[in-house]
C-alpha cells in the first residue's frame, strides 16, 4: 500500500445519502489531495456537500471533466459506477489505478473480517451476525448496510471483528485488490441486478469474489438449501460449513421463515468464531429487525401496514408475502427495471394476494404476470377471496397505490409494500420509498 499522503485521488460519486462522504472525510484525513467528481449538481446532493464543509476538497459537480481522472494518482470510484464509463474508461488506457472504499478498508484492517453477500437476506443476516458476535467481541458493521468504517480505523483493534455487508458491485472491484474477507457468507444466489452484469454467470462470478482470494486456512459459509451456490463449495480455498434453514429453530422477534433462514446463517458463522447457541439465541431473540425489511408501521382499522421497501427483486416479494396468511395481503409491488423474471412472482401472488397494486415501471410486466398465472388454473387458491383471485389495481403514484390498497383491506389483512424492483424510477433510493410509505400510512385514520 502506497501512503496517500500527497496524492492526487479523485472521488468518482458523493452520492445523495453520503455513500462517498466518509470516503472523502478519511482520504482528507490521510493527506490526499482530493477532487470529489459526480453526475449530480449540487442542489441535488446538497446534504452531501455540507457533509464536507471545511474540509481542503476540490467539488466538480454536475457532470465529469475527464481532465479529473486522466491526471489523478488514484481513482475511487463508487461502486454504482459502470466498469465501461467512458471517463474510466480513458483513465485505463492512462493507466490511472482505480480502487474502491471496500479495498481500502480491506487491505488496511486489522481485524479478522466476515463478508456477507446474497441475493436475498443479506442485509438481515449481517444485522443479525453484528449483534451475535457483539456478545463476545467488539464488532463493527458496516459497508452496504451501514457506510464506510474508513473513519473507524483507529478505533479497530486486531481482537475485534468487522462485518461487512457487500453487494455484488462492491463484490466487483475485489480483484483490484486480491483479497477476500477471512469469512465469506452467501445467504443464496437468485436473478438479480440483470441490468447491470446482463447474464446470470457474470453476476455469479461478482459474487464469488467474496471467497476468491480467500487462504487454506479461511471459510466459506453456504446455504445449504440453495443448489446454485451451495455448489461453490467445490471452488472455495478454505474450509466450508453449510446452514440450513430447517435447523434447530431459534426465538425470533421477527416474522417470516425466511428470517430463520438469516438466523441460521448468522449462528453458522459466529460458531467458527467461538460463539455459544445461547449467546447466539439471546441476540437473534433481541433482534428488532431492521428498517424498510418486512418493518412493522402501524395497524389502521384493524390493517396492518408493513415497509419491506428494500425488497428490490422478485423472489423477497415472495420471501415476504409468504409471511403472512394466504387470501389476507394487498401487496404493492413495482418500480425500475432490472430485466428479471416476473413469472415465479406472478404465480405466487396470484395463489396468495388478496390484492395486487402496480406501480412503477415494471407495473404492467407483473400485472400480466399475475394475470397469465390466474389463466393457467382457472382459478387462484386463495382462501376468502372469491373465485377469481386477486384484485388488479395500477397506481400512478404510491399516494394512489395506499390508498387502493386500503381500500381492498378489511380487518385482519395486511397491506404490505413489497415491490420487487428498485426504486430509481420514482424515488431517489429504497429508503425514500420506504419513508414516503411510512408517512402516508401514518396519515392514514
Amino acid at each position: 500500500m502506497e501512503p496517500l499522503a500527497g496524492r492526487k485521488v479523485t472521488v468518482m460519486g458523493l452520492g445523495r445519502f453520503g455513500g462517498g462522504v466518509g470516503l472523502t472525510r478519511w482520504l482528507v484525513g490521510q493527506g490526499a489531495r482530493v477532487t470529489v467528481s459526480d453526475q449530480a449538481g449540487p442542489e441535488d446532493l446538497k446534504d452531501s456537500v455540507a457533509a464536507l464543509a471545511g474540509l481542503d476538497v476540490v467539488l466538480h459537480l454536475g457532470g465529469h471533466d475527464e481532465a479529473d481522472f486522466l491526471q489523478a494518482d488514484l481513482l475511487v470510484v463508487n461502486p454504482a459506477v459502470p466498469k465501461d464509463h467512458p471517463v474510466l474508461q480513458a483513465a485505463a488506457r492512462r493507466g490511472v489505478p482505480r480502487t474502491s472504499e471496500i479495498n481500502l478498508l480491506l487491505q488496511r484492517c486489522p481485524a479478522l473480517v466476515v463478508g456477507v453477500t446474497g441475493s436475498v437476506g443479506k442485509s438481515t443476516t449481517t444485522a443479525m451476525l453484528g449483534d451475535v458476535l457483539a456478545a463476545r467481541y467488539a464488532a463493527h458493521v458496516g459497508g452496504n448496510i451501514g457506510g464506510s468504517l474508513l473513519e473507524s480505523l483507529p478505533q479497530i483493534r486486531s481482537e475485534h471483528v468487522v462485518v461487512l455487508e457487500l453487494s455484488s458491485f462492491q463484490l466487483e472491484d475485489l480483484p483490484l485488490a486480491g483479497i477476500s474477507p477471512h469469512i465469506a457468507v452467501v445467504t443464496n444466489l437468485q436473478p438479480n441486478h440483470l441490468d447491470r452484469h446482463a447474464t446470470m454467470q457474470a453476476y455469479a462470478q461478482a459474487k464469488k469474489n467474496i471467497f476468491r482470494f480467500q487462504g487454506p486456512g479461511d471459510v466459506l459459509v453456504l446455504n445449504a438449501d440453495c443448489p446454485a451456490s451451495s455448489a461453490w463449495a467445490a471452488e472455495a480455498p478454505g474450509k466450508v460449513v453449510f446452514f440450513r434453514a430447517d435447523a434447530e429453530p431459534f426465538e425470533l422477534t421477527v416474522p417470516g421463515a425466511h428470517n430463520q433462514a438469516n438466523a441460521q446463517a448468522a449462528w453458522t458463522t459466529a460458531r467458527e468464531l467461538g460463539v455459544s447457541r445461547d449467546q447466539a439465541a439471546g441476540a437473534l431473540k433481541a433482534f428488532r429487525g431492521l428498517p424498510h425489511r418486512l418493518e412493522f408501521v402501524a395497524q389502521r382499522g384493524g390493517v396492518r401496514y408493513f415497509n419491506d421497501s428494500k425488497c428490490t427483486t422478485p423472489e423477497g416479494a415472495i420471501v415476504a408475502i409468504r409471511s403472512f396468511e394466504p387470501g389476507r395481503v394487498a401487496i404493492i409491488v413495482g418500480g425500475y427495471d432490472k430485466h428479471v423474471s416476473f413469472e415465479r412472482l406472478g404465480a405466487e401472488l396470484a395463489a396468495r394476494a388478496k390484492a395486487v397494486i402496480g406501480l412503477g415501471a415494471t407495473r404492467e410486466q407483473i400485472l400480466q404476470a399475475v394475470q397469465s398465472a390466474m389463466s393457467k388454473v382457472g382459478r387462484a387458491c386463495v382462501p376468502n377471496n372469491g373465485a377469481r383471485g386477486p384484485a388488479l389495481k395500477r397506481a400512478e403514484s404510491l399516494a394512489q397505490a395506499v390508498n387502493l390498497a386500503r381500500a381492498a383491506a378489511e380487518p385482519g389483512d395486511v397491506v404490505l409494500l413489497s415491490p420487487a424492483c428498485a426504486s430509481y424510477d420514482l424515488f431517489v433510493n429504497y429508503e425514500d420509498r420506504g419513508r414516503q410509505f411510512v408517512e402516508l400510512v401514518n396519515r392514514l385514520t
